[in-house]
């Protein structure tokens, strides 16, 4: 048992040096009292104090950022694509400043030992395929003002709806079907915790917003170049 140095004629309960901690046990050695500070059950995390507005969102677990980030991502893109949208670079820019947020909040780190970089690579492979065939669903055209307009329908909206459920039940599986299995899968193939599957998912959603983000740019630069009907009526859709 190791004890703080007590000064000889020191009064009780007040130790030479400042405990860390102020929960207390009496010892009595030799006919005198002490009272000796635990200073082994108080441990300081660095960096702990983040201050009341900030909430920290390492505390969140993994089905709850799923949850979060996926619907945060959702929203936004059904809210700025789904009917009949013009195109512009707000819009375009909206949906990434968003992912980008939803990195900086929930990624915190990034882990390349074993194989954890090549899942978080397929991940962003996954992202830019399934960004294709969103993209693929958003027809453009341009409309009778000269504008360009795009019409997101049920297709598009499946495609985002059914990525952002497979993430949420994922994480919810991870922690409360397949725990053990995961663990064991992971161990095998070397991948280094759960921040290398919150990672993965992550990096897909940007890569698919980018994608279709580049898409839009692709069918608008496209459209632009069209030669435009005299009669002024509304241009095919590009598919």
């Amino acid at each position: 048992m190791s004890t703080d140095r007590w000064t000889p004629n020191q009064p009780v309960g007040r130790p030479a040096t400042t405990p860390r901690r102020h929960s207390v046990v009496d010892v009595h050695t030799e006919g005198t009292a002490y009272r000796i500070t635990n200073t082994a059950s108080r441990i300081r995390i660095p960096n702990a104090n983040y201050g009341k507005a900030r909430i920290s969102m390492s505390h969140l677990s993994q089905f709850a950022t799923a949850l979060i980030a996926s619907a945060t991502i959702l929203t936004i893109i059904l809210a700025t694509d789904l009917g009949r949208r013009r195109v512009t670079n707000m819009r375009m820019l909206r949906s990434v400043i968003a992912v980008a947020i939803i990195i900086a909040l929930f990624v915190h780190s990034f882990p390349t030992s074993g194989n954890a970089p090549s899942l978080q690579l397929i991940g962003l492979g996954v992202g830019v395929i399934c960004g294709l065939v969103a993209g693929a669903l958003l027809p453009a055209h341009r409309g009778s003002d000269g504008l360009i307009y795009t019409t997101g329908g049920f297709g598009y909206a499946l495609v985002w709806i059914v990525l952002s459920s497979a993430r949420v039940l994922f994480a919810y599986g991870a922690e409360h079907w397949f725990t053990e299995g995961l663990i064991r899968f992971s161990i095998e193939n070397q991948l280094s915790g759960p921040d290398v599957y919150a990672n993965a998912f992550v990096f897909m959603s940007l890569a698919m917003v980018l994608t279709r983000t580049a898409v839009l740019v692709t069918k608008r630069r496209r459209i632009r170049q069209a030669p435009v009907d005299a009669a002024g009526t509304e241009q095919p859709a590009v598919a």
